[in-house]
């Protein structure tokens, strides 16, 4: 068995059919681009939630308390949250420095 195929069966255990999960994926992704203000979000705003979906598809047809899918909502919905602060207060870009130092 080649590496792929060991970690396609090691994520199929977690995540379920690839397929089921797209589709789950697919159809958040759909609400988010049909929405109003899909067209004026930031990139970083997209993304995460492009990635969230991925990771709510993976929950609905996989191992729901597999924590790592929760784990990278949170920290996607973060980054964004980071993103905006910092906009909206340059300080907080000084204090994130200070963090990294």
């Amino acid at each position: 068995m080649s590496n792929v195929e060991e970690t396609l069966k090691q994520r199929g255990s977690k995540y379920g059919s690839f397929v089921t999960h797209a589709e789950y994926a697919e159809r958040f992704n759909n609400i988010y681009e049909d929405s109003p203000n899909w067209k004026t979000m930031e990139p970083d705003c997209k993304e995460a939630l492009r990635i969230i979906a991925n990771k709510i598809g993976r929950i609905l047809n996989g191992d729901p308390e597999y924590n790592d899918n929760w784990h990278d909502i949170a920290g996607y919905a973060v980054l964004v949250e980071q993103r905006i602060n910092r906009e909206k207060d340059p300080i907080i870009v000084l204090k994130d420095a200070e963090k990294v130092f």
